[in-house]
């Protein structure tokens, strides 16, 4: 619901029409937006939705009525539309996601900081592009950082999400739950990861997690940077753990995955706060906060593969959603 609004909010306001193909895991949902934007006033052939795959949308974007494209999707999602749009010179703006690190220090608030990274992890079920789904830990925080975060990771409520009170829900589908149940199997059995912690142990054994979307939330403490679960984005409820001896190697990997969408610091030391901020590859920077949730006021984009284009929000609707024209000359007065 969020992602589609903020993109069609700030279209229709800058005074375009809109063609909205969504997730086809979202096609009810979408319906629904769809009738509510009716409700509230906007001319029904103002915004118009397609339904379908990933063809749909290739199609979609190679069509001359559209003059712009926007994509929020994955990284081999945005590699193909934008080379549609790049052949016709279609402005393309694109979120593809992110492999979000926090960096732990030895001087931060370790209790805060585990609450704020367990719900950065794991609220949603992991399935937000601002997720936290790594954190950095100095070495001789690691232990005291990981009980605090098995703590505040299991206060969190896993269960239905109808109920108000749920922050953990289902992933989008049984095969997705399969896929990373099945990971996170090969991890424990291969000995790939020092320590894997499963999350929420007396929630596991109820019925409606053996029959629904669910994804048991775990902590998988993992030093080799180049393992496919640090390098790759799991949109679960997984969060791995990593440790550094110094803070150059804690920023080495914070930006050793492919993409650069958001990190974060919990420090209070103003020298590191100057080097995270000037070292730190990505689009979004936060001090003493989880990498999940952002203003809507305030431009977000990403950096290397986590985005394509102007950023989206804030300053950025109106450089995408606009074309600037430069005028020579003087306007002619009307004359009564």
């Amino acid at each position: 619901v969020a992602i589609p609004l903020g993109k069609i909010a700030p279209a229709l306001a800058y005074g375009n029409t809109v063609v909205w193909k969504a997730a086809p895991a979202a096609t009810h949902i979408a319906q629904t937006v769809l009738r509510l934007l009716q409700d509230a006033g906007v001319p029904g052939d103002t915004v118009r939705l397609l339904t379908g795959d990933h063809t749909t949308a290739r199609l979609l974007a190679a069509n001359v009525n559209v003059d712009a494209v926007t994509l929020t999707g994955s990284v081999q999602s945005g590699y193909s539309i934008q080379e549609i749009c790049a052949k016709r010179m279609a402005p393309f703006q694109a979120e593809l996601g992110g492999n979000n690190a926090a960096i732990v220090w030895d001087d931060a608030d370790i209790g805060y900081a585990a609450a704020q990274v367990a719900w950065g992890a794991f609220a949603f079920a992991g399935q937000r592009c601002t997720a936290n789904r790594r954190v950095i830990v100095h070495t001789s925080r690691f232990e005291s950082f990981l009980r605090e975060l098995e703590t505040a990771a299991n206060r969190l409520t896993w269960d239905d999400p109808l109920k108000e009170a749920t922050e953990i829900g289902p992933v989008i589908s049984l095969a997705k739950r399969d896929e990373v149940a099945a990971m996170v199997d090969r991890i424990r059995t291969g000995g790939d990861a020092h320590r894997v912690v499963l999350l929420h142990g007396a929630s596991a054994e109820q019925p409606w997690v053996k029959v629904g979307a669910y994804v048991r939330p775990a902590i998988i403490c993992c030093d080799r940077p180049e393992h496919p679960v640090v390098q790759e984005e799991t949109m679960a409820p997984l969060l791995v753990v990593q440790r550094a001896d110094d803070f150059g190697q804690a920023l080495a990997l914070c930006n050793g995955v492919r993409q650069g969408l958001v990190s974060s610091l919990f420090s209070v030391s103003p020298d590191l706060q100057r080097q995270f901020l000037e070292e730190a590859r990505a689009g979004v920077l936060k001090l003493n906060a989880s990498t999940a949730g952002v203003d809507v006021t305030l431009p977000f984009g990403g950096w290397k593969a986590s985005g394509i284009g102007p950023p989206e929000h804030g300053e950025g609707d109106r450089c995408f959603y606009t074309r600037i024209q430069t005028v020579y000359g003087k306007p002619a007065q009307a004359t009564a």
